[in-house]
């Protein structure tokens, strides 16, 4: 038979396993852990240009946003009817109960129109007249002036306080 070499350590026993068993596993664990580092490494790395790519896509349209935020913020955009006031009026001396009435329907600029009614014994006549920056585009009579004056003042629907005085 022929002499095994000699260790340059001696052999070491812990729980009845050798160390040099030990050294292998602890070899094995170490590779398979560097593997999964690799593997996660790739995986990261390959989530990061999705990622990139994503953000290059969505770049565009988050800036489309913006400048839209940023041009209805200039009050370029309409604004929607927040100025209401009516007026109602006896536009004749002769009747009562105040049944004609005008109503202006203006946005925050004070653009909008005026409409108007007038109801008489036999007829009734509507009109509707066009409101540029709280100036009417045709002539206005008092009580649609009155109107639009009320809607310029305020901003919030309230109740109409029925005028006394009959329209010349």
């Amino acid at each position: 038979m022929r002499a095994s070499p000699a260790r340059p350590y001696p052999a070491t026993r812990v729980g009845g396993v050798s160390t040099d068993s030990l050294a292998v596993v602890a070899t094995g664990f170490s590779v398979f852990a560097l593997v999964i580092v690799v593997a996660l490494a790739v995986q990261v790395g390959r989530l990061r240009r999705a990622h990139d790519a994503l953000l290059a896509r969505a770049e565009p349209v988050a800036r489309a946003c913006d400048e839209a935020d940023r041009a209805s913020a200039g009050s370029s955009a309409p604004s929607g009817l927040t100025r209401v006031a009516v007026v109602r009026y006896d536009a004749f001396g002769d009747l009562a109960g105040a049944l004609s009435f005008s109503a202006a329907l203006l946005d925050d600029r004070g653009d909008g129109l005026v409409l108007s009614s007038i109801n008489g014994r036999s007829e009734t006549r509507t009109y509707a007249k066009g409101v540029s920056a709280g100036t009417g585009e045709a002539p206005l009579s008092p009580e649609e002036q009155e109107a639009v004056q009320r809607a310029l003042v305020r901003r919030e629907r309230r109740a109409h306080v029925p005028r006394a005085r009959a329209r010349a």
